[in-house]
């Protein structure tokens, strides 16, 4: 199939996640401060989007404490530099079962489920322009962990988004992902044209070779938005193949720590690697005023 060169490009950052990641490498964000100062890093280099997790200050580990997203969100809006704000709204569907003979009940550590409003309450309060919406149910690494999302929360939490004026993000983790993120468009749960994120590579969903990649990009509509991304030392090949075949940008420490083998990364200096790749394959980056125009996202105040 011929090239779909996207000539206009934006960059989300990624900035902390939800992983164990946070003592193998001193540049993952911990405190709100720490979050919001490498965001603005990130968009100082080039990120017109910053995509948002919480962590608990003190251990790291990951969190969904509406008043951490908060202070992230007011840190971001207040700096001087903009971009646009991107916070996750993928905490509270974690399922961990028993073992393989007796897989119930649950097992209370690692699991975290919750219902609609609770997992979009920091959504309604921070009132970002983008949250994500992970569009389908996985396994997701672990031997006994599922990443629940039935079509029902999905619905539910999709219905939510759209009433509060915030634009989901739907992170597609495989195609069935986007045949149901279709069908939520068609319903008038979403409005349409959607914005994607294809995530690749993650275990165990879309591995990232280049086939599977793009029965991905094939399979989202012609006038939907999308980002792509893979993991580790796939970040930066995921950077030139996203454009080379009409896509946006994503690159961050949620998803690779490394800059070059041995080398650990600020989100910066990632961001800055990526827009030299864009720019060297003659495209463009663009920046948050013109996100917002191509997406039809509104900047608002935290309430």
């Amino acid at each position: 199939m011929p090239l779909s060169v996207n000539r206009e490009v934006f960059i989300t950052c990624a900035v902390t996640g939800s992983g164990g990641t946070q003592d193998r490498s001193p540049h993952v964000p911990r405190s709100p401060k720490q979050i919001a100062d490498s965001a603005i890093e990130a968009a100082k280099a080039g990120a017109a989007i910053v995509h948002c997790h919480v962590r608990d200050p003190e251990t790291g580990a990951p969190s969904r404490d509406p008043a951490l997203y908060l202070e992230v969100t007011e840190r971001i809006r207040e700096a001087e530099t903009d971009v646009v704000l991107n916070l996750t709204a993928g905490m509270g569907g974690d399922m961990v079962f028993g073992s393989t003979e007796a897989p119930l009940p649950l097992k209370n550590r690692g699991t975290d489920m919750i219902g609609a409003a609770e997992r979009v309450v920091h959504v309604a309060e921070c009132r970002p322009e983008i949250c994500t919406l992970d569009c389908g149910t996985m396994n997701f690494a672990e031997a006994d962990y599922v990443m629940t999302n039935t079509p029902g929360m999905l619905r539910a939490m999709g219905a939510m988004m759209t009433e509060m004026g915030v634009k989901p993000e739907i992170e597609a983790f495989d195609t069935g992902h986007l045949w149901f993120a279709k069908q939520l468009v068609e319903e008038g749960v979403l409005a349409g044209p959607a914005l994607v994120q294809l995530c690749m590579g993650v275990p165990w969903g879309a591995p990232n070779d280049l086939n599977t990649f793009m029965a991905m990009v094939n399979n989202v509509p012609a006038d939907w938005h999308w980002s792509a991304f893979s993991l580790g030392r796939h970040q930066m090949p995921y950077v030139a193949a996203a454009v080379l075949a009409g896509g946006n940008v994503r690159v961050g420490l949620e998803d690779n720590l490394f800059l070059d083998k041995g080398v650990l990364a600020t989100n910066a200096q990632l961001v800055d690697r990526a827009a030299g790749i864009i720019e060297r394959m003659g495209a463009r980056i663009i920046g948050p005023d013109a996100v917002r125009a191509k997406l039809g996202l509104t900047k608002r105040a935290p309430q």
